[in-house]
């Protein structure tokens, strides 16, 4: 193992960056994979492109001749541009992306070959539904699937391939993916929001949820990926010993980036320009070779696609660079893990940014119903927003001094919080007097335009508000986006929808619009004042006060998971007509079984690196301690005193060897009882309680072990800091 890791070492003093030569600007080769709409236009008639645009904006169905038409003007676009297959791209329940490729080559019946791509092939294919995650909705020999064009999404190409953004359902009808519900919240959100804005302008016709994403990562170098079983199949070091210098001195965090990973950086920037992701910004983050990168914000359903073709360019292009990517959450023990900053607001089709302070009292009015709905949002739906972002990865990150707890709360600062608490004080049941109402539209209007510069940020807040939008820090780096954000438009979705009723409730009975606005505005601030919290997300104290407010502080996955069986979600999810009842509860089974499953992997890739590797490795160093004290016994009378060190050692090793041996059984047959069990959920709670536990114990005596064997065992994560070298 040590000649291994030195061959390792070796490899990577002699990398170099890898100059991809002078790229262009991203202003001249931005979209240029994309069959935008300023493409469309060209190569679709007039009266087509028309027909087209008026069905994105409405929602409207496209029927067979306009999919013909886009069919063949994207398959000539494309062949101009070298493709010769195309694929439906879509977003499975395992968080990863699919495709499946077929050739535009096609058959007439004398027997010469065409090629082909019509509307029927655009708007539907016929991917295998069995072998997707899919919570029991389809049984294996039932393989029947189908994947349906998302208009909304446009399509692309990637590595000589047209790719066409879809949903995926099941033979039944069931959504089998993350897009469907999605585009199921936004809509719902977009109504929900229009009628909420013609309280305050009636030319607001449409309503978009925007999110813009911090997609944080590390960086190895491959020659010390391979070295690493773990790291290959789990995607994070399940044992080795920390650094002497990691973060502690805080000098990583927006430091010089390396030349190896500026040429990374460059070469990935540029794939996503010519693929229409507006990659906008990089730095070092706070770990050592832990990296960010931030788009400019877009509509959410695309940046949700954007996010997952980041993802897999990312793997790709590393690759090309002697890099490996790891997305996961806690890669290594010791420093901080890697999150996926969500930032959500809502945008009008007539520019306006709904959760932006404006300048006058009727737009600070708008902004403080949509802020105030989402605060409440946040209150109701906590533990389903947690359950949205809760994996076995996540699990290990939040809750550090990295990375938000998972109570969930909101952060407004300071000057926020006391808007709405003297709103409260101001309004009352009663009716308000001209003066009265005067001094409350005033003190509304003071709100600043700008937010930021009157409070500090808070980064243990897992649901913060930065100043025209809110971020959910809590969000996994290696998680499809469109989890969370399903769950956060549909309960702001239903929190605007209730906000209306009780509005007009009001209005009805005789209490002017106004008036009847601030009501319910000072209702719903009572109401969700449990959920808000300016203070340190880290400390004990918050969590004895959470308990205390009612709030969920479950720190386990299994557990939290449980919110998608709650009453609540299923009014939310399941009335709303997002998800069936069915869909539901699949995903409730689908994020249990994939917890249970990386937690099986884990354990037996744990149990085969100690017997295999680190046992050999501290028996060969004993038997050297062995022959040593052997050796000085023969010439020495005084050995014992004189070889004092080496005896306590060997008898050191002898014993985490035997507390290794025996726990790694003992883990083995817990995962034996364990998965005697039918159900998956309870398999998933016999292997928290009983199986996880033990990856803990016997990495503390891996630990020991080291400390004792040096750097025998493990190239990585010791030599971390000579990643970078060259």
């Amino acid at each position: 193992m040590a000649k291994f890791r030195f061959l390792a070492l070796q490899e990577i003093t002699r990398r170099k960056p890898v100059e991809r030569g002078e790229l262009p600007r991203c202003s001249a080769v931005f979209g240029e994979s994309v069959f935008s709409m300023d493409k469309m236009r060209h190569y679709l008639s007039i009266e087509a492109y028309k027909k087209l645009e008026r069905a994105m904006v409405e929602g409207s169905v496209i029927d067979r001749g306009l999919a013909d038409q886009v069919a063949s003007a994207m398959k000539a676009w494309a062949v101009e541009r070298g493709v010769t297959h195309y694929t439906h791209w879509f977003h499975p329940l395992n968080g990863a992306t699919a495709e499946k490729h077929d050739s535009f080559i096609d058959l007439l019946p004398d027997g010469d070959v065409i090629e082909c791509f019509d509307g029927r092939l655009l708007v539907q294919q016929e991917p295998d539904a069995s072998s997707f995650p899919n919570g029991g909705i389809r049984n294996t020999f039932e393989a029947r699937g189908y994947t349906a064009w998302d208009p909304a999404s446009p399509a692309f190409i990637n590595n000589r391939t047209l790719c066409i953004p879809t949903v995926f359902v099941a033979y039944t009808g069931e959504a089998l993916d993350f897009k469907t519900p999605l585009l199921k919240a936004l809509a719902l959100i977009d109504r929900a929001a229009v009628d909420i804005c013609q309280y305050f302008d009636k030319d607001v016709k449409r309503v978009l949820a925007t999110l813009g994403w911090e997609q944080e990562y590390f960086l190895v170098d491959e020659a010390l990926y391979n070295a690493r079983p773990d790291l290959k199949l789990c995607g994070r070091t399940l044992m080795g010993h920390s650094s002497a210098k990691d973060q502690q001195l805080e000098d990583q965090y927006f430091g010089s980036i390396p030349a190896r990973v500026t040429a990374f950086m460059d070469e990935l920037e540029h794939e996503c320009h010519c693929l229409g992701i507006p990659i906008k910004t990089r730095h070092n983050e706070v770990a050592p070779n832990q990296f960010e990168c931030a788009p400019i914000f877009e509509e959410a359903n695309l940046a949700v696609d954007h996010n997952q073709l980041l993802m897999s360019t990312m793997k790709r292009v590393a690759r090309r660079h002697n890099f490996r990517v790891l997305l996961h959450e806690k890669p290594y023990k010791g420093v901080n893990g890697s999150g996926k900053h969500n930032n959500w607001s809502l945008m009008t089709d007539t520019g306006v940014n709904l959760l932006s302070p404006g300048k006058n009292p009727k737009s600070n009015m708008q902004f403080l119903v949509f802020l105030v709905s989402t605060i409440r949002a946040v209150y109701e739906h906590g533990d389903l927003l947690k359950a949205s972002i809760v994996s076995l990865g996540n699990e290990a990150r939040l809750g550090g001094d990295e990375a938000p707890p998972v109570i969930m709360s909101v952060f407004l600062g300071n000057y926020l919080s006391g808007v709405l608490d003297e709103l409260v004080e101001k309004v009352s049941d009663r009716k308000m007097s001209p003066d009265e109402k005067t001094e409350l539209k005033l003190n509304v209007g003071k709100i600043p335009e700008i937010m930021l510069d009157n409070t500090d940020r808070n980064r243990t807040s897992p649901f913060a508000f930065t100043g025209n939008r809110f971020e959910f820090r809590a969000v996994g780096s290696s998680a499809n986006c469109g989890g969370p954000m399903i769950a956060l438009n549909a309960a702001v979705a239903e929190q605007l929808i209730h906000f209306k009723q009780e509005t007009d409730a009001l209005i009805d009975k005789g209490v002017k619009k106004d008036e009847a606005i601030f009501q319910v505005l000072r209702k719903y601030i009572i109401e969700s004042k449990l959920v808000r919290f300016e203070g340190n997300g880290y400390s004990k104290e918050w969590k004895e006060e959470a308990e205390r407010r009612g709030l969920s502080t479950e720190v386990d996955c299994v557990p939290a998971l449980k919110a998608y069986c709650s009453g609540k979600a299923k009014r939310l999810l399941v009335d709303s007509g997002i998800l069936s009842e069915r869909e539901l509860k699949a995903r409730f089974e689908i994020k249990n079984e994939i917890y249970l499953k990386k937690l099986q992997i884990e354990s037996r890739v744990l149990g085969d690196l100690v017997l295999n590797h680190v046992i050999p490795t501290a028996i060969s160093y004993q038997n050297t301690l062995l022959t040593n004290v052997t050796s000085l016994k023969a010439i020495l009378p005084d050995y014992e005193q004189v070889a004092d060190v080496q005896i306590d050692e060997i008898r050191t090793i002898s014993h985490h060897i035997r507390e290794i041996q025996k726990m790694v059984s003992d883990m083995t047959e817990a995962r034996k009882q364990a998965n005697t069990i039918s159900d998956e959920v309870k398999r998933a709670e016999e292997y928290t309680i009983n199986v996880r536990p033990y990856l803990e114990k016997i990495r503390y005596h891996v630990d020991k072990l080291e400390l004792l064997v040096d750097d025998e065992i493990w190239p990585l994560p010791k030599y971390r800091e000579l990643l970078f070298s060259r």
